[in-house]
């Protein structure tokens, strides 16, 4: 009897709303991406400004304290990146991230981390 759950009355309708929840995720996760690389960009062009300040001499021990910080998070970027062009990316990515942080360490920078709202 456990079987006869599964099969629905209407399989068409069932398969069109998992396809539709489906696309929907996907353009969610794609939009929280977008806003993430967009606060990534924005933090890195503050953090150019800052070490252009810093070569000059205006810059405080604050602000390049955030920009070293900025700077750190793009390493952690391009360290990914470098694992972005092996054969099974999808799925060594994850399990990188994973690994870390049980282990403690974060391998995303700081804008792609979910935070408490």
């Amino acid at each position: 009897m456990k079987h006869l759950k599964k099969i629905h009355r209407a399989p068409v309708r069932v398969s069109k709303i998992q396809a539709r929840r489906m696309r929907n995720n996907f353009k969610r996760s794609m939009l929280d991406l977008k806003i993430a690389l967009a606060q990534e960009k924005q933090e890195t062009k503050e953090m150019f400004e800052i070490y252009g300040k810093g070569l000059k001499g205006q810059a405080n021990k604050q602000d390049l304290a955030i920009a070293h910080t900025q700077f750190f998070d793009l390493l952690k970027g391009l360290g990914l990146g470098v694992f972005a062009i092996l054969p099974f990316a999808p799925i060594t990515i994850p399990l990188l991230v994973k690994l870390a942080k049980l282990v403690g360490v974060e391998l995303l920078p700081s804008s792609f981390n979910q935070k408490d709202k």
